[in-house]
């Protein structure tokens, strides 16, 4: 299966692909040429297909828990100050995805949508320290009675050029369903009441939508 932002991508990677072939195919009589513009051919659709890929996951509904909105490695876990919407100090979770990741971003938990806003930014790398603040990104809330508020923000990194958000005001968000997507390398960050039970360690490689974050 794959998601819907790809199929249009898609569909211009294969007739752009299938259009090379036959003009490989028609005009370029060396033989390992030939070959080796197939493969590259090959290989970019794969990176495609496999780029756009919306696998099924598991989720096992849980209001005490937060899982992973995202595929990729936990690359932060810190107290820090939310300057955006909290105002106060938080646990902060951020995971991040290479292009080879599954770029879904899914809700980390049920409850209303009680903030969502687009901010227009830079294109620092991923990992950078001011990336969170700078790139640009989305930053949604979602609240539910037994974890309370939760937030998440997926931010734009150097190759990612183009977010997708589909969480609205007041809209019922349901964990682990799909809540929007990042096109190319990227990272999600989480902020979490102080108290939360942290699930996950440095480095640790998570599924979204299946791997716990935290549990109260």
């Amino acid at each position: 299966m794959f998601h819907k932002e790809g199929h249009k991508i898609i569909l211009i990677t294969f007739i752009f692909t299938i259009a090379s072939f036959l003009l490989v195919d028609n005009f370029i009589e060396i033989q390992w040429i030939n070959t080796l513009i197939v493969v590259v051919l090959l290989v970019f659709l794969i990176l495609i297909l496999q780029f756009f890929r919306n696998p099924k996951r598991h989720t096992s509904l849980n209001s005490k828990q937060v899982v992973s909105p995202v595929d990729g490695k936990v690359v932060v876990i810190e107290e820090v100050f939310e300057k955006e919407y909290f105002k106060e100090k938080r646990l902060q979770v951020s995971v991040f995805m290479s292009p080879i990741n599954v770029h879904v971003t899914r809700y980390p938990i049920s409850g209303n949508v009680i903030f969502s806003k687009y901010h227009p930014g830079k294109y620092l790398v991923a990992w950078h320290p001011k990336a969170s603040e700078e790139n640009e990104r989305t930053t949604v809330v979602v609240e539910n009675e037994t974890y309370g508020k939760v937030l998440y923000r997926q931010i734009a990194g150097a190759l990612a050029k183009r977010i997708v958000n589909y969480a609205k005001l007041n809209d019922k968000a349901v964990q682990g369903e799909d809540s929007g997507f990042i096109k190319f390398g990227s990272r999600v960050d989480l902020f979490l009441p102080l108290d939360t039970n942290i699930k996950v360690q440095l480095n640790q490689k998570v599924r979204g939508g299946e791997s716990v974050i935290a549990e109260v």
